[in-house]
């Protein structure tokens, strides 16, 4: 064999190794993309029994409805409108969906993309422009968060639409982890129990908003809407999102959620299993009450806190406001050094031998 033939040999093995090369990388690219999209449908059947189920569960939506789907253009907004115009089709009552969208005219908003998408669809539409972006921007200090005044301002345009084009719903795309963020945010940082509920009338009386995902992950969102490739507007435009708590809330939930399957979801499942009795708002129940009758029937006096403090529960001994401040600083020692700085009678303990 020559040279010149082993050569050509050699290279007929090459060639021959890329193509079985190039061979098995489709073969694989097939196989993730086929996963990719078996998990896609799964994720997409999920989100729609979901949705189906908060509507049933809260009434959002009757019969003759004109329901406001108000679009951002995020994936949670898109995947919003998608499952609404899928249960639709199949709903046993008649409702009609109207998509609306306010442009807040942010430099380089692409305001080419909704209108297009939502011709495509066949969805009824309406594009408000107001110019809020101008007003956050004189109002808010350099650095500060905008979203607060945004969303209020953005609520407003909204809501005087829904009312001047009779609108009976106005449907919102927050999701499950929306509503265990918000959770968190009023308890760390508003001393309050509270989040957003998946129905609920409006400040102003006047509207009835729904939040049809309101038991769906986000992280199911978010693989829909890849797996449709919405065009998706990003929420960056006007530059405000880094400083944000709910995106420190959202990083928190995040880590537990990878290392506890199941926390979020289970958090979310406590705001459906209420139990007043067991928390310690006396305007939710009546722990006064518990034990406030006497053998007969009747009612025992409630006593306030300035009677306590006061000492005219007991009739005979007043403790002086000088004597209350003492024990106050005395709780912050140590059990040794509150015995010896205590103004009150020191305790007798009792032991049984």
């Amino acid at each position: 064999m020559t040279g010149t033939t082993k050569q050509a040999h050699s290279l007929d093995d090459q060639s021959d190794a890329q193509t079985a090369n190039l061979a098995a990388l489709k073969d694989q690219t097939q196989k993730q993309r086929d996963k990719f999209e078996f998990e896609a449908n799964k994720a997409g059947k999920r989100i729609r029994r979901l949705t189906g189920q908060a509507i049933a569960d809260y009434a959002m939506i009757e019969a003759n409805d004109r329901v406001m789907v108000c679009l951002s253009g995020g994936k949670d907004s898109y995947t919003m409108l998608d499952m609404l115009l899928q249960l639709q089709k199949k709903a046993p009552i008649n409702f009609e969906l109207i998509a609306v969208n306010l442009d807040q005219k942010h430099p380089g908003y692409p305001e080419h993309i909704l209108p297009e998408y939502l011709a495509a669809q066949g969805v009824e539409f309406h594009i408000l422009e107001q110019d809020t972006y101008s007003v956050v921007k004189r109002v808010i200090p350099e650095g500060k968060t905008m979203c607060g005044l945004c969303s209020r301002l953005r609520r407003g345009a909204l809501y005087t639409f829904a009312k001047q084009n009779r609108i009976t719903k106005i449907a919102l795309g927050h999701h499950r982890d929306d509503i265990v963020q918000t959770l968190f945010l009023n308890m760390f940082f508003g001393s309050k129990l509270s989040a957003m509920p998946p129905k609920l009338r409006s400040d102003d009386e006047d509207n009835i908003v729904i939040r049809p995902l309101a038991y769906v992950s986000e992280a199911d969102i978010e693989q829909y809407a890849d797996f449709k490739q919405f065009p998706i507007i990003p929420c960056n435009l006007c530059g405000s999102q880094d400083n944000m708590q709910r995106q420190n809330i959202k990083e928190m939930l995040r880590s537990w959620d990878k290392q506890f399957p199941g926390r979020v979801e289970n958090v979310f499942r406590s705001l459906q299993n209420v139990r007043p009795s067991q928390l310690a708002d006396t305007a939710l129940f009546n722990f006064a009450g518990l034990g406030s009758h006497t053998d007969d029937g009747e009612t025992k006096p409630q006593l306030s806190a300035s009677d306590w403090l006061a000492g005219e529960a007991f009739g005979t001994q007043e403790f002086p406001a000088a004597s209350i401040k003492a024990q106050a600083k005395a709780d912050t020692l140590s059990p040794k050094a509150r015995l010896k700085s205590s103004p009150f009678p020191l305790p007798v303990e009792v032991v049984h031998g």
